[in-house]
C-alpha cells in the first residue's frame, strides 16, 4: 500500500461524487452581460461538487503577486518575531500568528502542519471575529498590500454570492441583507514540505469543510490541495494558471437543505518545497440567522435544520480547533 492509499484508507466522506473540478469563466457575471448563465453554471457545480476555479475574476496578478511575496517574507522571519503578533494575543478579535500546530481542523484524527496568517477590516471596537489587525509594524508595505487584497476579495465575493443567489431561483441581492458586516478572514498560509512516511496524524491541514459561506483561494504552483468525493477518493485541485479556486461553506449547505453541499477537502504538500495559498473566507454579520430559504424546502422537502446565527456557528467550529480557546466563553 502507498502513503497515499494508507492516508486514504482512514477516510469516508459524504461529498459529492466526481473526478475532476470544473473551470468557470466568470467574466459575464462581473460585467453583467450574462449573470444568469453564469449563475446556472455555479449552481449546477454547488449541487454536485462545491468546488470550481474561476478565470476572468478581474483581479490584477500583479497584487497576487506582492501579496506572495509579502507572505513569504513574512514566514522566513525567525519565530520569535512572528510569534509576537500570535493570534491569543488578540482577545476576541482572533486575528494573527497561528504558529505550527496552532490550529487542527480534524484534531481527533490530525496535527496541521502549517503555519498561519490572519487578518481582516480594521475596527477599532472589538468583538468576536472583529476589531485592529495585529500587523507588522516597521512594514507599511505589508498592510497597504493586504488591506487592497483584502478589499477586491470581499468585492469578488459578493459578486459570487449574488451568482448564487440567482441560481437558487432568489433575487441576486437575497443574501446582502445578512451581509452587511460580515465576518471575514483573510488568510495566509505555509505548508512546509513533508517528506519520508506520511501518515494521516500528520498532514498539511487536516480533512474539514469551511465554516462559513464562501471561500476564495489562491494557491502556488506547488499543488497539495484534495476535495473529496462521494465515494470516498480524494480528487486533486491542482494549480491552474490565473484562476482562483472558489468552494462553498457549511452556512451554503445549510441555506440550501443540503441541494448544494460543504465538501470536504485537505492538503499534503509532498511537491519537497514550502507551499504557499492565500484564502479569504466570508460569513454572514455576526448575529444573522441562517435558516433554509423558500426555494429550497416545501412541505414535501421540510426544513432539516434548525435556524442559528453564523456568529456563534464559526465560534464553536474555532473552539474546536483552537486549544486557547477551550476554556473561553465568548458573547455577542
Amino acid at each position: 500500500m502507498t502513503v497515499v492509499q494508507m492516508i486514504e484508507s482512514c477516510l469516508t466522506s459524504k461529498s459529492t461524487s466526481f473526478n475532476e473540478i470544473p473551470i468557470v469563466d466568470i467574466g459575464p457575471l462581473l460585467d453583467g452581460s450574462d449573470a444568469n448563465s453564469v449563475a446556472r453554471q455555479i449552481g449546477h457545480i454547488c449541487e454536485n461538487i462545491g468546488f470550481l476555479y474561476i478565470k476572468n475574476h478581474g483581479v490584477p496578478a500583479s497584487l497576487v503577486q506582492d501579496v506572495y511575496r509579502l507572505a513569504q517574507d513574512f514566514f522566513a522571519q525567525p519565530f520569535e518575531v512572528k510569534n509576537r503578533l500570535n493570534i491569543v494575543n488578540s482577545g476576541q478579535t482572533l486575528r494573527g500568528y497561528i504558529p505550527m500546530y496552532g490550529e487542527n481542523v480534524d484534531p481527533t484524527n490530525t496535527k496541521d502542519f502549517k503555519e498561519c496568517f490572519d487578518f481582516g477590516r480594521p475596527e477599532e471596537a472589538v468583538s468576536p471575529f472583529f476589531g485592529p489587525n495585529l500587523m507588522p509594524e516597521a512594514h507599511q508595505e505589508f498592510k497597504r498590500v493586504m488591506d487592497t487584497y483584502h478589499a477586491t476579495m470581499l468585492k469578488l465575493a459578493r459578486k459570487l454570492i449574488s451568482a448564487i443567489a440567482l441560481s437558487l431561483d432568489l433575487p441576486a441581492d437575497y443574501f446582502e441583507k445578512l451581509q452587511k458586516k460580515p465576518i471575514t478572514i483573510q488568510r495566509l498560509l505555509h505548508y512546509p514540505p513533508q517528506f519520508g512516511d506520511i501518515t494521516l496524524k500528520e498532514i498539511g491541514i487536516g480533512a474539514h469543510t469551511d465554516y462559513g459561506f464562501l471561500t476564495i483561494l489562491s494557491q502556488d504552483a506547488n499543488g497539495g490541495l484534495q476535495v473529496q468525493n462521494r465515494n470516498g477518493e480524494w480528487v486533486s485541485a491542482p494549480p491552474v494558471a490565473d484562476t482562483f479556486i472558489v468552494n462553498i461553506g457549511d452556512l451554503v449547505q445549510t441555506f440550501t437543505n443540503d441541494r448544494y453541499i460543504s465538501t470536504m477537502h485537505r492538503v499534503i504538500n509532498t511537491s519537497g518545497v514550502d507551499r504557499y495559498s492565500v484564502p479569504f473566507f466570508i460569513d454572514l454579520d455576526f448575529d444573522a440567522v441562517v435558516d433554509v430559504v423558500p426555494t429550497c424546502s416545501s412541505a414535501e422537502n421540510p426544513s432539516k435544520y434548525p435556524p442559528y446565527t453564523s456568529g456563534q456557528h464559526k465560534y464553536k467550529r474555532f473552539v474546536d480547533s483552537y486549544a486557547h480557546l477551550q476554556d473561553v466563553v465568548i458573547g455577542g
